[in-house]
């Protein structure tokens, strides 16, 4: 106990010190991105072995470890399924975690976790992706130069420079919709990519999609939600812009807004979002100088890894408890934007931090999901993944031995054992998902390590923060401030909800009454 009190009392000396607090956080990002090895990969998607075109063709995905030799028997993905299946009235609940954290976690990996669908067909195409591999805000801005121009209000008139495009109605500011009222695709957005699961028999659904830059975008009103305030956000800090320069012209009051948003949201990933998922009595810190000289600062590539280990069903409850109306069974949630435009911004992020998540982990996805759950197991398997063991060696942890190295819940041992032999033959997907959560962390264990690495280095490692870019010339004095006030979601709804009731409490990822564990 007074070791405990010793060590509050140190980390409360080093919390009030900028440096050491900086510093602090320098150490275990720098400690974290030791656990494994560095980037380039030096295997991806497109061949088996090692290949000049695997170390350079970025359409494929990177891979941590090779692929296995030869494809494998394993269990039926029915009987897979029962290892995620929330059990009837049997919905875990998160003890740290608020939906705003799906809601975030869906959002930032939906801008570049991104296999190519147009080949469904061939699953070997399923090696493809259609990722810009950067933090780039892409859901907003959209991938190509096509796209982003699309978007783009392109005006040289006075209190319109810079401007994304959008529509002012009873709620506030949103995005255009995609559709007209004749329920056709409105040609000034034909750069677009088609938003995947797209209600073409729903009429009233169909009119309220909005023309994001991303196909995924629009898949539930949290996502949605997420896209309109970060537009509002742009539009805002063009309006800005142009008052303090009026000399600019649209371009670059546009480029100059956008330079400043993308640092802003990778500072919200790392203040925000990962300081919710690291299991640390300190706070990680934005600060870019720590990948500057580092080994891991190497040019990004999403790995296929990375883009399996994001599917965290389990994290959404049964329902979503909405405002000013009855909970939305989790399986209408997809791909409806209406309760967002009824509700407003203001309302909507205060739903989603007002509502526990379920808990990540087995046994804990809700029936209209389990779908994707097949899915992912699908993937991982065409792809071939190596074993749920290996990933643990590679990222410094020991092999399981036994099941109960795993998990310590008898039934999902149960489980495991009757899928598998021995843990040597656990796959990837089920063994992520099957560990025990690390205390203080909504995440399991390998799963943590893996989010902690692949975030860390490719957030920090964005051109935007190289020791490069002069800050004042990239964002202006003005924008220079912005940044350095902003660390949390909350921060950026507070000032774009001027029409709306601002949420009474801090909007969240992590549950007010939730405290450190010692």
């Amino acid at each position: 106990m007074i070791g405990q009190e010793l060590l509050r009392f140190l980390l409360g000396i080093v919390e009030r010190s900028s440096r050491l607090a900086g510093l602090a956080s320098d150490f275990a990002i720098s400690r974290t991105m030791r656990s494994t090895r560095n980037r380039p990969h030096p295997w991806s998607t497109v061949h088996d072995y090692i290949s000049w075109q695997g170390l350079t063709d970025r359409r494929y995905l990177a891979r941590h470890l090779p692929p296995l030799p030869v494809a494998i028997s394993d269990p039926s993905a029915d009987r897979i399924r029962e290892l995620f299946r929330r059990p009837a009235g049997g919905q875990q609940i998160s003890d740290k975690s608020t939906c705003l954290f799906p809601a975030f976690a869906q959002y930032l990996t939906d801008g570049f976790i991104r296999t190519d669908t147009s080949h469904d067909a061939d699953p070997l195409k399923r090696r493809l992706t259609t990722s810009n591999h950067e933090i780039d805000l892409c859901p907003l801005y959209g991938r190509t130069l096509a796209q982003t121009d699309c978007l783009r209000l392109k005006s040289e008139a006075r209190g319109k420079r810079g401007r994304l495009k959008s529509e002012t109605g009873r709620n506030g500011e949103f995005a255009p919709f995609l559709f007209g009222p004749d329920g056709a695709a409105k040609p000034e957005f034909a750069a677009l990519d088609k938003p995947l699961g797209l209600p073409d028999t729903d009429p009233d659904r169909l009119a309220a999609v909005f023309a994001f830059g991303g196909d995924r975008a629009n898949a539930t009103p949290f996502v949605a939600m997420m896209n309109t305030l970060l537009l509002r956000e742009h539009n805002r800090l063009a309006g800005e812009l142009e008052k303090q320069n009026s000399g600019w012209d649209d371009e670059r009051v546009f480029q100059t807004a956008r330079n400043i948003l993308i640092p802003m949201f990778i500072k919200i990933v790392v203040e925000d979002y990962i300081n919710h998922i690291a299991p640390l009595p300190i706070r990680l810190m934005a600060r870019a100088s720590v990948a500057w000289r580092a080994a891991w600062n190497r040019t990004n590539w999403i790995t296929v890894e990375f883009s399996l280990l994001y599917r965290w069903h389990s994290l959404m409850p049964d329902a979503i408890d909405w405002p000013d109306g009855a909970p939305i069974p989790i399986g209408r949630f997809p791909m409806d934007n209406r309760p967002l435009l009824a509700a407003g911004l203001s309302k909507a992020f205060a739903a989603a931090s007002g509502q526990k998540a379920g808990e990540v982990g087995a046994r804990n996805t809700a029936d209209a999901l389990l779908m994707l759950e097949d899915l992912a197991v699908d993937q991982a398997r065409t792809l071939r993944l190596p074993r749920y063991n290996d990933y643990r060696e590679q990222f410094g942890m020991a092999r399981a031995k036994h099941f109960s190295d795993i998990s310590s819940d008898a039934k999902i041992q149960a489980l495991l054992a009757d899928l598998y032999r021995e843990p040597d033959d656990v796959e990837f997907y089920p063994g992520l998902f099957a560990e025990d959560r690390v205390k203080n962390s909504p995440l399991p264990g390998l799963l943590t390590r893996m989010v902690a690495v692949d975030a860390f280095s490719q957030a920090l490692t964005n051109p935007l923060l190289s020791q490069h870019i002069p800050p004042e010339e990239a964002f202006t004095r003005w924008g220079v401030g912005e940044l350095e006030k902003t660390q949390r979601l909350d921060d950026v709804l507070r000032r774009n909800c001027p029409s709306e009731q601002p949420p009474k409490e801090p909007i969240t990822m992590t549950q007010s009454d939730w405290r450190y564990t010692w």
